[in-house]
C-alpha cells in the first residue's frame, strides 16, 4: 500500500467561514447602492463609529484568514476595489491566496487568485483538504448556497445592519433541508451594529 508522505498524520483541514453584511431582514443585495436596487445603499447609512468599528473587524478577520474563496461577481466587485489599495489591511487582504469559483472567468480581476473550474463541490471539499486554518467567503451569495445546501460551511460571521429592507435577495434562499446552528458569540459593533457567529452544526 502506497502512503502519501505528504499527508501522512494530517488531521487539521481547512473551515469554511462565510462572513457576511446583512439586514436585520437577511437581505445582503446591494449594500452600496451600486446595483440599481430600490433599496440599496443601506451599507452606508450607518454612523462614522459604526464604520470605524466594523473596519477593526474586518481586519482582524483578515488577519486570522488563512484564504479567501469567493464566486465571480465577488472577484470583480473586491478586485476592482482593493487592487491598489495601501495600508495594512489592503496590504493583508491583496497578499492573501483567493480561490475564485467559476467555470468562465479567464483573468481573475484580484491579485493572488486561483480559478476553481471544476465541479464546486470537489473544488471547495478538496480545498479544505489542502488548507489548515480559516477559509472566508466575502458576499459570494450563490456560492454560500451552494456550500449550505451540501454542509460545506463551517461557522457563519453575521455583521447585521439595523435596517428591515422588505424586500431583496436574502443570504438564506430556500433550501432541501433545514439546517442546524448553534451560537458562539454576539456582540455590539460601534453603536448600532450587531456581530452574530454561528457554528454549523453537521447533518448526522
Amino acid at each position: 500500500m502506497l502512503v502519501d508522505s505528504a499527508n501522512e498524520g494530517r488531521t487539521e483541514v481547512g473551515r469554511i467561514i462565510v462572513s457576511e453584511n446583512v439586514s436585520l431582514d437577511g437581505v445582503v443585495q446591494d449594500p452600496t447602492g451600486e446595483g440599481g436596487f430600490r433599496h440599496g445603499g443601506w451599507f452606508g447609512q450607518v454612523g462614522d463609529k459604526d464604520r470605524e468599528e466594523w473596519a477593526k473587524v474586518e481586519f482582524e478577520e483578515a488577519l486570522g484568514a488563512e484564504a479567501l474563496l469567493l464566486g465571480r461577481r465577488s472577484d470583480e466587485y473586491f478586485g476592482t476595489r482593493w487592487t491598489g489599495r495601501t495600508g495594512e489591511w489592503a496590504d493583508r487582504l491583496n497578499s492573501l491566496p483567493k480561490y475564485v469559483v467559476s467555470s468562465t472567468l479567464v483573468e481573475p480581476h484580484w491579485t493572488n487568485t486561483t480559478v476553481l473550474k471544476g465541479e464546486v463541490l470537489d473544488e471547495v471539499s478538496k480545498l479544505k483538504q489542502e488548507l489548515d486554518g480559516e477559509i472566508v467567503v466575502y458576499a459570494s451569495r450563490p456560492l454560500v448556497h451552494t456550500l449550505m445546501e451540501h454542509d460545506l460551511v463551517d461557522e457563519l460571521r453575521l455583521m447585521v445592519y439595523p435596517f428591515v429592507l422588505g424586500a431583496g435577495e436574502r443570504l438564506f434562499s430556500e433550501t432541501n433541508n433545514m439546517k442546524s446552528i448553534r451560537p458562539l458569540n454576539a456582540r455590539i459593533v460601534g453603536d448600532s451594529l450587531v456581530y452574530l457567529t454561528y457554528e454549523v452544526v453537521r447533518n448526522a
